[in-house]
């Protein structure tokens, strides 16, 4: 097996500049599961690194990541106690789905994809997909700083015409500004809308945020899901983001039907930073999953929640 210096060496080999060295290995969870987690559940949002000579980056990515393994996010699985997973193509591959379906195939019957397209992509190309298991796509008008509206609104309903005849759902890494924009878009989708990682709240800005309403508006009315997921990208309150917990609740409470969880394993840090080149290595976050875990109790406390959660919501959204 490749280490991740070969992996490097490789790289360049392919024309792939990487100019500063890997500093972090994906993580693994430091505290152990304290609950019984549900046969059957799903981990809803996970990224696959695979080895960078097979599976290059895009030449547009604004970070570049370490590499993060199916062996690896079995082991953080299997510690755990998680059975399914999905997996969501990151924006450092443009859309180039292969190293998403890598992962797949390597958990078999048990993942299910998210894929990135464009306008280029063929039908033909998703009936593959399809079969192959993914069932949404994915806009990230987040890690490319679209916050523009203008911009916003006619990609999501682009995506939406393309999903509405074969069933797939439309997922959004964005912001609460960009939700509150396309709202009525929302309303009124023939599909299903998930948005990530807590729709983009930021914690210390508190429930009256603006936006946040507007989130809990739309699961309220079952027009969206939203993954609890990536706590770490909305606190910075290591390990178990306790300011997390009064917005975890206020969703759960507003429709329990169309919450998901996840973990956002490996962890990257797409975020930009002073001096850092696109092309320079961004280390891995050290987030320990078995503590975010740990709190699924304290933000539905109810074993029945946990499992719609977990098992239930997941099973219908990605047809496991």
């Amino acid at each position: 097996m490749l280490n991740r210096r070969s992996v490097l060496l490789a790289s360049l080999a392919a024309g792939v500049a990487m100019t500063n060295r890997a500093h972090a290995r994906a993580a693994q969870p430091a505290t152990p599961v304290n609950f019984d987690v549900p046969p059957q559940a799903c981990d809803c949002h996970t990224h696959i690194h695979g080895a960078v000579e097979k599976f290059p980056f895009f030449a547009g990515r604004v970070y570049t990541p370490e590499p993060a393994s199916p062996e690896e996010m079995a082991a953080l699985h299997k510690a755990l106690h998680i059975e399914r997973v999905v997996i969501v193509t990151p924006s450092v591959y443009g859309t180039d789905n292969s190293s998403t379906l890598f992962g797949m195939k390597a958990r078999g019957a048990n993942a299910r994809g998210v894929a990135v397209i464009d306008d280029k992509t063929p039908e033909s190309a998703l009936d593959t997909m399809h079969q192959d298991g993914f069932r949404g796509v994915r806009l990230n008008l987040a890690t490319g700083g679209v916050n523009d509206p203008n911009v916003g609104r006619p990609r999501f309903t682009a995506a939406v015409e393309r999903m509405k005849a074969r069933g797939w759902h439309v997922q959004l890494y964005t912001t609460l500004a960009m939700i509150s924009a396309i709202k009525d878009l929302v309303e009124t989708a023939p599909v299903p809308v998930v948005f990530d990682h807590f729709g983009g709240l930021e914690a210390p800005l508190g429930l009256e945020q603006p936006g946040f309403s507007d989130l809990v508006a739309l699961v309220k009315s079952g027009k969206a899901y939203v993954k609890i997921s990536g706590a770490y990208r909305s606190s910075k309150l290591a390990p178990d983001y306790q300011d997390m917990v009064p917005y975890a609740q206020a969703l759960i409470a507003a429709n329990a039907d169309r919450i998901v969880w996840g973990t956002d394993w490996p962890h990257p840090d797409s975020s930009r930073v002073e001096g850092r080149k696109a092309t320079d290595i961004a280390p891995l976050y050290q987030i320990d999953d078995g503590a975010l875990l740990n709190q699924l109790p304290v933000w539905a406390p109810d074993a029945g929640v946990r499992k719609k959660i977990l098992v239930d919501n997941p099973a219908r959204l990605y047809g496991f």
